[in-house]
């Protein structure tokens, strides 16, 4: 077949169904699952994908092909949908890729649509060469990360659609999440379920879906195919790991156990030609790969990967350019960056000072012959000297203090956003969520940047991730096998060296302590007083980190976007005003 999407032409597909599959005869489908990355606005780009599943879906004799949610427009697209050009486009490429799939197996596809005045998140079931269905998003959500009701219209509870013998109830994404939608659609017939995801990546998140899929499966009876998008957007990040259940026997929580029937890999593009086939317990989706999905640790760490990559990739950055400091922090980003884009991507600077330890220098550059990077060396004295001698008449007759370290982290941060500027590498940014949360960082010094892969990790799981890569480099990863960092770095006491013989728990609580605290604040939202009877703290302790987290709200205002990792990260999921005089007492 010749096409070129780009161009807007593509040649009809021809279909071969599976051998010994006569239609009429016996009551089976074949379905395609395409778990694709899309990217966000590119409309001709993620188009030219739809044709590639559709291509590959009939050379395995699809009769149907399904991508996630949104696809055509990429998810979420935000207030790319309010552009009337933005609509006109999507559905202008969606009308395309329908005339021409003539031939070819169907096509189930998420795209925006509009009706009159209503703009909904719709899919589209595009057969015969026309747009044969049309089915809208009926619950909307509007929390965490989520604000579609401003965007979108919900739409009317869906009916099941006919294909080919089957009726297919085809409830989008946040449809599953109550009964309601899928009751109605079991009501009026539905007997299987296909579902089209923009379900983004946060630590537990698959086996909380697959416990939500398993209750709807045991309410209904019907088997559900969860679809997944996969890919990094912004600081999200899909995580894939899109699978299908079937009704089962027994029981567990009072509702029916489901089986699994296939799952498709977690953090990576994945397809599967399965069947939806119909015998004596009713209609069954056929069994096909069955990937484990990540957990954990490795879980965390694929998705830093995967989100920095997509970054990097999808906003054409040649590569990356980061302070290595001798830290932990810096060396897990720079171990990171290397697994998401390989070494020769990556660009190590050390920037010492007078304060910076023969250790420090040591393992950073150790760090860089582990990874295989490129390191180099711009020592800051000059520039500090620099800011000294321009500031010292103003300064005169005041103390050393904070002001005059963070000139330190400032010169630093100028030369870094120099060399970006220079080769037009991405700057990664390197501060942890518990640093983020008290605001531990320099504005215009250690924050500047355009990325942050660990800004929802917390500083004790940084020292977890750390020990595990250097055990073990998880699937998907470009880096070398073996040690990333040197243990010293691991095991040394974590010192931002702005001045002799500093260490972050001089002003700090010791990270064990400070995580649990802001895991409480910002995970649970717990008042103060029931932190204190929780953990057993002094009632001044976690009183003084409830203050260091507000006012550190105007830093995270101005940080870098980072990967979502919890729950509540800063930013979409966690929307405090910067002035705020509330304050919680035990």
């Amino acid at each position: 077949m010749a096409k070129n999407a780009r161009a807007g032409t593509w040649s009809p597909l021809p279909h071969h169904p599976v051998s010994g599959y006569h239609r009429g005869m016996d009551e089976r489908i074949v379905i395609s699952f395409a778990q694709f990355n899309a990217v966000v606005g590119d409309i001709l780009g993620n188009a030219a994908r739809v044709r590639e599943a559709a291509e590959r879906g009939s050379r395995e004799g699809a009769d149907l092909v399904v991508l996630p949610e949104l696809f055509l427009a990429g998810y979420p697209p935000e207030d790319l949908v309010l552009r009337p050009s933005f609509v006109r486009a999507c559905m202008e490429a969606v009308e395309d890729i329908a005339r021409h799939a003539a031939g070819g197996p169907a096509i189930l596809v998420g795209t925006p649509w509009r009706e009159g005045e209503r703009l909904h998140n719709s899919v589209l079931l595009l057969e015969g060469g026309r747009i044969a269905a049309i089915r809208h998003k009926h619950d909307l959500p509007n929390y965490g990360v989520f604000d579609e009701k401003r965007v979108f219209t919900p739409g009317p509870l869906p009916e099941p659609l006919e294909f080919r013998g089957v009726r297919l109830g085809i409830p989008i994404c946040e449809d599953i999440w109550t009964p309601d939608v899928v009751a109605h659609l079991k009501a009026r017939g539905a007997e299987a379920l296909i579902v089209p995801n923009g379900s983004p990546f946060e630590e537990e998140k698959h086996d909380t879906r697959l416990e939500l899929v398993e209750g709807r499966v045991g309410e209904t009876g019907l088997p559900l195919a969860y679809l997944n998008l996969v890919g990094g957007q912004d600081e999200l990040v899909f995580d894939g790991g899109s699978f299908a259940l079937n009704p089962g026997t027994g029981g567990r929580d009072g509702l029916t156990c489901a089986d699994l029937a296939w799952r498709l890999e977690g953090f990576a593009e994945d397809f599967a030609t399965v069947t939806l086939e119909h015998g004596a317990d009713g209609w069954r989706f056929g069994g096909g790969p069955c990937h484990p999905h990540p957990e954990g640790l490795d879980a965390i760490w694929r998705a830093c990967v995967l989100g920095t990559r997509d970054y990097v990739r999808k906003n054409r950055f040649p590569g990356v350019v980061l302070g290595l400091s001798g830290g932990i922090d810096s060396a897990l980003v720079a171990a990171i960056a290397v697994d998401a884009l390989g070494a020769e991507r990556v660009h190590c600077i050390m920037l010492p000072y007078e304060y910076t330890s023969s250790e420090s220098l040591e393992d950073a550059e150790e760090t860089a012959r582990l990874l295989g990077v490129r390191y180099d060396v711009v020592p800051i004295h000059a520039p500090v000297r620099g800011f000294h001698e321009a500031l010292a008449e103003l300064f005169a007759g005041t103390e050393m203090g904070v002001t005059e370290e963070n000139l330190q982290s400032r010169s630093r941060g100028t030369i870094i956003m120099a060399i970006s500027n220079k080769f037009g590498s991405l700057v990664l940014t390197t501060g942890n969520k518990s640093e983020m949360a008290v605001g531990y960082a320099t504005l215009y010094g250690d924050m500047n940047g355009g990325f942050n892969p660990i800004k929802d990790v917390y500083k004790t799981q940084v020292y977890e991730l750390a020990r595990m890569r250097n055990n073990r480099r998880p699937d998907g990863c470009l880096g070398p096998d073996g040690a990333v960092m040197p243990e010293r770095i691991i095991t040394k006491p974590p010192s931002a060296e702005l001045k002799p013989g500093q260490t972050d728990q001089d002003t700090l609580p010791p990270y064990d302590v400070l995580d649990a605290i802001l895991h409480d604040l910002i995970e649970e939202e717990l008042p103060v007083r029931e932190i204190v009877a929780r953990r057993g703290f002094a009632p001044e302790l976690v009183t003084r980190v409830q203050n260091m987290l507000y006012i550190a709200e105007y830093k995270r205002r101005q940080a870098a976007p980072g990967v979502k990792i919890t729950r509540r990260n800063f930013g979409r999921d966690r929307r405090y005003p910067i002035t705020n005089a509330f304050r919680e007492h035990p």
